[in-house]
């Protein structure tokens, strides 16, 4: 039978702050190279306890050690996920062991707290350039990194356009949960993976705002593999970088056609506003949605700071950020 840690992150930020203070990682702070400030508003409240509790009486039942932690850090988390290492390899690397009789649960508010473990585990498992192993694939950075089992904590995220779960096809009942657990089935997701260390498990929408909330167009080249969907000579009113369909529409302007987390290519679109002319008729603007498809992708931002959410968490982008997929390097259990 398993041994089964079902790992909750804590706000540690002041009592009545909206920020979690998981290092800079999970809903809020810093980005490794500064090239982002984010805040995520949706931390797990009081009361969240008990889903975890009836996922943990469920793991029990069924014959599971289960083993609850709460994480107030990365080092936490990380102390965590290394119950998951294999054995040592001759060439020194860390490397998930395919046979763990460990398995972790993500009790998550947010795809942000999902991201902020993925994230670790990325940094744990993926090997510097200098001693990538022959036994890696080629097409990717990573191994096949342990699958997860993830347990919502926000019926209210349930259904909605950002709910994370539902666009993974992800169990979400407690018990559900725990059966998927202790199976054998297992989803191989997409992961984008990006040049500022950290990692997009749905997608990223950048479209900035006025005071007021208004739209703000803002200019910036956004490439696709060879496809160039803005040079940068052009406001753009957004652009999404999609995983998975999080991000497919803004204020009714259809972005993302058929984002797909397990078909090994990022879908990127700009909405662009466009001035037609006619003979004996007035200007009319319409907006020109540009679509492409590919493994990697960039947006450089061509005049100061543009506004994003990434993962549901909020922030601004100074400086070119690339995004490249790792084809099915992260899994979860599925029902």
């Amino acid at each position: 039978m398993y041994d089964v840690v079902l790992l909750s992150l804590a706000s540690g930020a002041p009592a009545g702050s909206d920020t979690c203070g998981i290092g800079g990682s999970c809903c809020g702070g810093t980005d490794q190279q500064g090239a982002e400030q984010v805040t995520d508003r949706s931390c797990a409240e009081p009361g969240t306890r008990v889903p975890v509790l009836a996922c943990g009486d469920a793991l029990t039942a069924a014959g599971a050690r289960v083993e609850y932690v709460t994480a107030r850090s990365d080092a936490e988390i990380d102390d965590v996920l290394a119950r998951l290492d294999g054995p040592p390899r001759e060439d020194g690397l860390t490397w998930p062991d395919p046979e763990s009789k460990t398995r972790v649960v993500i009790a998550a508010a947010s795809g942000a707290q999902i991201r902020a473990v993925i994230r670790r585990l990325v940094r744990r498992f993926a090997p510097p350039p200098s001693k990538r192993p022959a036994d890696l694939d080629e097409s990717r950075t990573v191994p096949d990194l342990p699958a997860l089992g993830v347990l919502p904590l926000d019926p209210a995220r349930a259904g909605t356009p950002d709910d994370l779960i539902a666009l993974l096809g992800l169990p979400r009942d407690p018990a559900a949960v725990a059966a998927a657990v202790l199976g054998d089935r297992i989803r191989r997701i997409d992961l984008l993976r990006t040049d500022a260390g950290s990692v997009t498990l749905d997608g990223t929408l950048l479209a900035g705002k006025d005071a007021d909330g208004k739209p703000l167009p803002w200019r910036g080249r956004v490439q696709v593999d060879d496809a160039v969907l803005s040079d940068g000579e052009e406001g753009i009113l957004a652009c999404a970088v999609g995983n998975a369909g999080g991000y497919a529409q803004l204020d009714g302007i259809p972005l993302l056609s058929d984002a797909d987390p397990g078909d090994g290519t990022v879908e990127v679109a700009v909405a662009v506003p466009v001035m037609t002319k006619a003979r004996f008729r007035r200007p009319r603007l319409r907006i020109e949605v540009r679509r492409a498809r590919g493994r990697a992708a960039s947006v450089t931002p061509r005049d100061g700071e543009v506004q994003f959410v990434d993962d549901g968490v909020a922030g601004t982008l100074n400086r070119k950020r690339s995004w490249w997929t790792e084809a099915g390097a992260w899994a979860a259990y599925v029902s």
